[in-house]
């Protein structure tokens, strides 16, 4: 049974960091490419960051860019987001997912699979 569970957000305060951790299991982690999205209320599912399979390749939304950073341990089937700097418009349900193409991609449609997502308040 495939399961991605999301892990580490919480309430933080403008300024602060968090680091998101999501846990992957029933499926051959080192053959998926990862991602991170984000829903905010109201609005939609968007793209945060991707990492390959490998882990030497990554993409990230341009305006994220210097504050987030996507990383992955294949030995423990584990994938991570490192939040600097959050704002409050950064407050979102953020999702892991992970996709069995080769390639990194920035549309959910390319995912296979879904965590529930983690709550990330920001106030401000």
């Amino acid at each position: 049974q495939v399961q991605l569970v999301e892990s580490g957000g919480g309430l933080v305060q403008s300024g602060g960091s968090l680091r998101l951790s999501c846990a992957a299991s029933g499926f051959t982690f080192d053959m998926h490419c990862m991602g991170w999205f984000r829903q905010a209320p109201g609005k939609e599912r968007e793209f945060v960051a991707a990492i390959n399979r490998s882990g030497g390749a990554t993409a990230n939304v341009d305006s994220l860019k210097g504050r987030f950073t996507i990383s992955r341990d294949n030995a423990k089937n584990m994938l991570y987001l490192q939040m600097n700097s959050l704002r409050p418009e950064d407050t979102a349900v953020y999702y892991c997912a992970a996709s069995k193409t080769r390639r990194l991609y920035s549309d959910s449609i390319r995912y296979d699979y879904w965590g529930q997502g983690t709550q990330v308040t920001v106030s401000s």
